[in-house]
């Protein structure tokens, strides 16, 4: 049986003394605490794809991930929950041979079956919005369609009960991968406030693209609110600098909090930077949403 997620997730303030001084305040919204198999964003996403899927009698999931996708075993481990089968297409033929990881394993641990294609194939899929497959709902890559967005859109309105008067002065902070999270964030802001994406994979230009598309298909309309900042990916999807793991490492040490680093360490290191720039107002009060867990690997004694 899936359990549900422990809703709304806590908001933490942060005392920093670089944000202090650039008069600044720093909340953490912990969605990574939202569920224990199906964490952060990916509940958010995937929540509202699972009861359409049991109401019209689909027997499985089916979605596209690479290696180390946590979108893939939040699938696995939402379908077995249900009750349902899980089909996970990796990128890279190669992989099919090699070792499983630990994220594949824990896929296949799960129930998956997984599928591995060239990557040729896989981005062809990709722009497709994956292929039909009977019997089984198709989620896309990073899980980021209409019902995605409505999901993510939650965020914010549990933000709205969390912080007086959310408005004018307030930032929404979230990494950007596929876009679904942060085109959610947006529609469900409240007048005045806005939202701060930070891509974690050079895409500029497309990621603006695909938030628009987001929002056109779960509202029919556009948004004002919100931007996309490009300058923290750390060189690409996965990249994970040595100054970025510096700074991840140094900011769970201080704060307590464990620092997952292709996305989130992305989006905490672009607004520190951001406030020590003096770009950010003073008076500024910036809620980072935490939208995941750390890699089990990760040495969390450093984190």
């Amino acid at each position: 049986m899936l359990t549900p997620a422990a809703l709304p997730t806590p908001l933490t303030p942060v005392a920093d003394p670089l944000f202090a001084a650039a008069g600044v305040e720093l909340l953490l919204k912990r969605d990574d605490l939202a569920h224990p198999t199906v964490p952060g964003n990916k509940w958010r996403k995937l929540a509202p794809n699972l009861r359409p899927a049991l109401l019209a009698g689909h027997r499985g999931l089916l979605t596209y991930g690479g290696a180390y996708s946590t979108h893939v075993r939040a699938v696995a481990a939402a379908a077995r929950g249900l009750g349902l089968a899980s089909v996970g297409v990796i990128r890279g033929e190669e992989l099919a041979a090699a070792p499983r990881n630990w994220s594949l394993r824990a896929a296949e641990a799960a129930g998956m079956v997984l599928e591995f294609v060239p990557r040729s194939v896989y981005r062809e899929l990709v722009v497709r919005g994956g292929e039909p497959r009977e019997g089984y709902l198709v989620l896309p890559e990073g899980g980021s369609n209409a019902l995605a967005v409505r999901g993510a859109a939650v965020v914010a309105g549990e933000l709205a009960g969390q912080i007086p008067g959310l408005g004018e002065r307030d930032l929404v902070c979230c990494p950007v991968g596929t876009g679904g999270t942060l085109a959610g964030i947006a529609a469900g802001l409240p007048p005045g406030a806005r939202a701060l994406g930070v891509a974690v994979l050079r895409g500029e230009g497309y990621l603006e693209g695909e938030v628009t598309r987001l929002h056109r298909a779960a509202y029919g309309r556009e948004f004002g609110n919100w931007r996309i900042h490009h300058g923290h990916h750390g060189g690409g999807y996965g990249r994970v600098p040595a100054e970025l793991e510096a700074f991840a490492a140094g900011f769970g040490r201080r704060h307590g909090v464990p620092v997952e680093r292709r996305y989130v360490a992305k989006a905490l290191k672009a607004v520190h930077d951001l406030a020590a720039a003096r770009e950010l107002a003073a008076g500024t009060r910036v809620t980072v949403v935490v939208t995941g867990l750390p890699d089990p690997l990760t040495d969390l004694s450093r984190s």
